[in-house]
């Protein structure tokens, strides 16, 4: 077995699509024991001068239950799979998924890249890019 614990970083765009869909074959080609699927939920604010304002807590409600509905798909999708699971985290989607790779001792992530140019990802930033800098797990970056 190559792994014992394979984290994917999910948003539900087409590469994270690509990134769930190649640790599902690692799996069931036996070349790894357990696998967690992540989806960051993230606070959005708004920087007006030097003031930071929240969405408003209806908008923020919505995207909480986005996300829950983003996993349930997930869950339907790995519940053929007896050691797979999927978590809802809260937070930096780069630093979330960092810390918990860690936390959980896992020896894989597997993550998807838009392949955004270098200027726009300066301007926009990457979580790719971020869990790059910041993980020890060795990385899948899939596009």
């Amino acid at each position: 077995m190559g792994f014992s614990h394979i984290l994917v970083a999910y948003d539900g765009g087409v590469p994270s699509i690509r990134a769930l869909d190649t640790a599902i074959d690692f799996m069931q080609n036996n070349q790894a024991a357990q696998l967690t699927v992540v989806h960051v939920h993230s606070v959005a604010a708004i920087a007006i001068a030097d003031s930071i304002v929240t969405v408003p807590a209806s908008v923020q409600r919505d995207e909480f239950l986005q996300a829950q509905e983003l996993l349930k798909e997930v869950d339907d999708k790995i519940s053929f799979l007896l050691s797979a699971r999927s978590v809802l985290l809260e937070g930096s989607p780069g630093e979330s998924i960092v810390q918990y790779a860690a936390e959980q001792q896992c020896d894989l992530i597997v993550i998807g890249n838009r392949g955004l140019g270098a200027i726009r990802e300066f301007v926009m930033g990457s979580v790719s890019h971020y869990v790059i800098q910041h993980t020890s797990v060795p990385l899948l970056l899939v596009k």
